[in-house]
């Protein structure tokens, strides 16, 4: 059997699946607030409480936010600050007291869920997105996560927003420090703010959406941009990778109107004839639970 961890920002979820991909147990914990070495002992008592509950001893695979540097071997570009600069793999093997524990994005862990068992099931190629409070993303080949010289494949969030208009420059600040970046258009703040700034509205995301399906113009006029901004984003990552599937998860994964407008929008900007362009864009089958279940089918990657 086999342990899967969300290591977020807000809560840490384990699972335990057996060798068919059933799930034998679930649990939920807070993650400790800014506390590094809390954090880690919050895991590996996650872990001793799912292996007592299923009676027997698991390998384990950890989804977390950023990566581990190739060169440093120390956590970098996570969200959840206080993890970077430390060795997380070393320190939860040692908290676990056990040889190998397998550590991955949290983005590759949902991809690599929906290319397991999920949307994404039998595709050869698959990019795994999250849109919520960030963007991120995840690229699985041939059922393997691609991990890149720099373990940052798949993070085109922080590539700048491709054919801005003149009223898209330079763009949002993103809190990487640069300019324009598609995170700083597309996640679930940026676009909640968008919003509130023309119309002086509050509202959520999938709220937006469901404003805009009942016909209210000023919801239509943002989706309708939020669309673009996202065609003309993933249409740089069809022309790079080439997916079979892009699969969309996080918050914003929920408005369905993107599912149908995006690829008709992408059309004028992947490099191919519009009628051929063969990538599905769907949303996941696992949902909310994509990333935790990857992380356990990290084995035997």
């Amino acid at each position: 059997m086999r342990i899967g961890i969300d290591l977020g920002g807000t809560k840490i979820e384990g699972i335990v699946l057996d060798d068919a991909g059933g799930e034998r147990a679930r649990m939920r914990v807070k993650t400790p607030a800014g506390a590094y070495e809390e954090t880690v002992r919050a895991v590996a008592d996650m872990v001793h409480e799912l292996e007592a509950r299923v009676g027997a001893r698991c390998r384990v695979g950890v989804g977390h936010p950023g990566a581990i540097s190739p060169a440093t071997g120390l956590i970098k570009n996570a969200n959840s600050t206080h993890l970077n600069g430390h060795p997380l793999d070393h320190d939860l093997r040692q908290a676990l007291a056990r040889e190998e524990v397998k550590l991955s994005n949290d983005a590759n862990c949902f991809a690599v869920s929906e290319a397991a068992d999920g949307a994404g099931r039998l595709a050869p190629i698959v990019f795994g997105v999250i849109l919520g409070t960030g963007v991120g993303g995840g690229v699985v080949i041939d059922g393997r996560p691609l991990l890149g010289a720099q373990a940052i494949a798949g993070e085109w969030g922080h590539n700048a927003l491709p054919q801005p208009r003149d009223d898209e420059r330079p763009g949002p600040q993103c809190y990487c420090g640069r300019w324009g970046c598609v995170e700083a258009w597309l996640s679930g703040p940026a676009f909640q703010a968008q919003f509130a700034k023309r119309t002086g509205r509050q509202l959520i995301a999938t709220d937006i959406a469901a404003a805009a399906e009942s016909g209210d113009r000023e919801a239509q006029d943002c989706l309708e941009r939020y669309c673009d901004r996202l065609a003309r984003s993933l249409a740089n990552v069809v022309n790079l990778i080439d997916p079979h599937v892009i699969v969309l998860g996080g918050g914003l994964s929920k408005m369905q109107p993107i599912y149908r407008r995006v690829p008709e929008l992408w059309k004028g900007y992947v490099f191919s004839e519009p009628e051929s362009i063969a990538t599905r864009l769907v949303p996941p089958v696992h949902g909310d639970s994509s990333g935790v279940r990857g992380a356990a089918w990290l084995w035997p990657i």
